[in-house]
């Protein structure tokens, strides 16, 4: 028992030390060249929503206005058949803002993705050319780590350097 325990500081002492490292993934990829190319093409998707949705919005108020003008003056047929056809133009609205979120967002993956993987690996061969044990991702809205101690190293600028990227 007492070889035991005299053998566990040895045990602990022989393993190689660990190092930590951490880097703000948020800033690393928005200093990526290829992320202001993927913002100005969401940016150009999402002009074309806003005006097709203001092309719709613009088409249905028109509607209610012709409607409200003309209520008093309407046959009870021609007053139902208007309310139909601005609540169906209503839903449409609805449901090309719920498509457009989607397909905007499925659009921002798929430019994004490419980027991350592509500071990922540079991450990763940083913390494995400089020896790092452990490196936390501590960019905002990531929460993966709490607490960041003073002694952890920031590897964004050696990641920087990795992709050619200057300050």
């Amino acid at each position: 028992m007492l070889s035991a325990i005299l053998l566990i500081p040895a045990v602990l002492f022989s393993q190689k030390p660990i190092k930590l490292g951490h880097i703000d993934s948020q800033k690393l990829i928005m200093a990526m060249p290829e992320s202001d190319s993927a913002q100005k093409k969401l940016q150009k998707v999402e002009q074309e929503f806003q005006a097709t949705l203001e092309e719709l919005q613009g088409e249905f108020n028109r509607k209610f206005k012709t409607y409200q003008d003309n209520y008093t003056t309407m046959t009870e047929l021609i007053r139902t058949t208007k309310e139909t056809e601005l609540n169906e133009l209503s839903e449409r609205i609805q449901n090309f803002q719920a498509q457009a979120q989607q397909d905007f967002e499925r659009q921002r993956v798929e430019l994004f993705r490419p980027i991350q993987e592509k500071a990922k690996k540079a991450v990763d061969e940083v913390a494995e050319e400089n020896g790092f044990t452990y490196v936390f991702d501590i960019g905002p809205g990531v929460g993966a780590i709490v607490y960041a101690a003073s002694d952890t190293e920031d590897i964004l600028p050696l990641v920087k350097a990795k992709l050619g990227l200057t300050e």
